[in-house]
């Protein structure tokens, strides 16, 4: 007569039981670990390896190995065992410091710039390989960056000032990021309702226009509340900003402080005229080439 094997029985912490219930829900685990998961659970069941393997459609032998598995390691034994192979060709971490110094060298001049195929010619290495480090890297090749340093010697004093007032705006004061953007062509379209072939009735805008030459337009954001106040002008001159600003605070009293946050362009220097009729009004400018420091620019 033979015997039937029976197999050991497994048991477990509550700490490494709510592991295993967590892997077998999981969306995020890989596939093979949650299937593992659910057999250590089945077996912690009292189920049977055949019983198992029945319902989760896997091999007895299968549910067998990781029954073993656990009892010989635990959790951590659920995970896969080194393989061997072939070893690599090149260490990823290597390959990835020679690519960063060839992309600082000149390209070749066809391709005026370098992509995976000449930096795996230059580099002795298959494509593939290039390809995974790029990937991994997230180095993109076509596509371009730019970037503005400031160079201004005060940059650090004038920062903090700017940012002191957005992150600590003196009570009662009015705290006001100021700025133009110019040249913005005037154009004049005509609009209506079409209807389409399909019968549905569109808004259309004819493809012609007519250009009524530019504009300037100025704004203010109000930092506290995020409310806007725009004007649009046929220039951009001193006398303009300064209309705009009386525009702005109109309403203001003059026992109220109002701070103005500016970039250094030619027109928000020497308004002192200006200043000396709005003694409440102080000028703050952001250090150069730091134009995203004032927050009506972003």
């Amino acid at each position: 007569m033979v015997v039937a094997r029976v197999a050991a029985n497994v048991t477990c912490n509550d700490q490494d039981r709510k592991e295993l219930e967590r892997l077998s829900t999981s969306r995020t685990a890989q596939a093979r670990l949650a299937e593992r998961a659910k057999i250590v659970l089945g077996c912690l069941k009292g189920e049977r390896n055949d019983q198992i393997a029945s319902r989760m459609k896997l091999q007895t032998s299968t549910v067998a190995t990781w029954r073993k598995r656990f009892l010989e390691g635990g959790i951590k034994a659920l995970g896969d065992r080194a393989r061997s192979g072939k070893p690599p060709t090149y260490i990823a971490s290597d390959l990835r410091e020679r690519i960063r110094r060839q992309l600082e060298l000149t390209p070749p001049e066809r391709p005026s710039s370098w992509d995976g195929a000449t930096l795996a010619q230059a580099l002795n290495v298959s494509d593939d390989a290039i390809w995974r480090i790029l990937r991994k890297e997230g180095i993109q090749l076509r596509r371009m960056r730019s970037w503005c340093v400031s160079t201004d010697s005060e940059f650090a004093a004038k920062a903090t000032d700017v940012i002191g007032l957005y992150l600590g705006q003196p009570d009662n004061a009015l705290v006001l990021s100021v700025d133009e953007k110019p040249s913005i062509q005037a154009l004049e379209r005509k609009t209506g309702y079409v209807h389409t072939s399909c019968g549905k009735v569109v808004r259309g805008i004819k493809s012609t226009y007519k250009r009524h030459g530019t504009v300037n337009l100025f704004a203010a954001l109000n930092v506290a509340t995020g409310a806007i106040h725009s004007k649009v002008t046929a220039v951009k001159k001193r006398l303009d900003f300064q209309a705009f600003l009386d525009d702005v605070i109109a309403d203001v009293l003059l026992t109220q402080e109002v701070y103005v946050i500016l970039d250094n362009y030619a027109t928000h220097k020497k308004n002192d005229d200006w200043l000396a009729l709005h003694p409440n009004v102080q000028f703050h400018f952001t250090p150069t080439s730091a134009s995203w420091l004032n927050q009506i620019e972003i």
